[in-house]
């Protein structure tokens, strides 16, 4: 891995853990391995780092969600693969944690690719919700847009609950609810 990718990954990684104010250079350069002036031979300072690091993460969640989303089955079924993919919810989400970060949400520059990437998963959720509505599979007074919000709402909640409560239960209760509300009739 090149240094500047190492940078990346280390910022990456405090950022999940810290936030960005909890995040300093002399932080990433030790988790990088790097030394102190190859910070700033890849990247203008930290905010060019974190703006990095916040799009490869907030890329990856989105890949992973089009992966899971777009993935076989009846919408019911893919929205369910997508609740219930394997996540470190205790940890919470890498790229929801950024939006209760004061600094981040300051930011036009840093914020913006977290809301991109929640944006275009809504989206998608909604896409697959009117897919269903038109295949019978859910009923046709579901709103694309207000079940997508409430998907997100539900998962980036979830990860409150659980880590306010330190068990994954929360996380999975809110899960099991919202599935059960989405349920085809039998």
């Amino acid at each position: 891995m090149s240094t500047a990718d190492r940078l990346v990954e280390s910022t990456r990684e405090l950022l999940w853990e810290r936030g960005y104010v909890g995040t300093s250079p002399k932080a990433i350069l030790e988790r990088a391995g790097a030394g102190q002036g190859s910070m700033y031979h890849h990247f203008k300072g930290k905010p060019d780092l974190a703006l990095a690091a916040i799009r490869r993460t907030a890329e990856e969640m989105r890949a992973t969600a089009e992966g899971v989303l777009g993935g076989p089955g009846t919408p019911y079924e893919r929205i369910e693969a997508y609740l219930l993919r394997e996540r470190d919810v205790l940890r919470g989400c890498p790229v929801g944690r950024l939006t209760m970060d004061p600094d981040v949400v300051a930011s036009d520059e840093l914020r913006a690719p977290v809301d991109e990437t929640l944006d275009a998963i809504r989206e998608l959720i909604a896409g697959i919700v009117e897919e269903g509505k038109e295949q019978g599979q859910f009923g046709p007074a579901l709103d694309g847009e207000e079940i997508a919000a409430t998907v997100l709402a539900t998962v980036q909640g979830g990860y409150v609950l659980a880590r306010a409560s330190g068990s994954p239960a929360a996380f999975d209760a809110g899960v099991r609810g919202l599935l059960s509300l989405l349920a085809p009739p039998a």
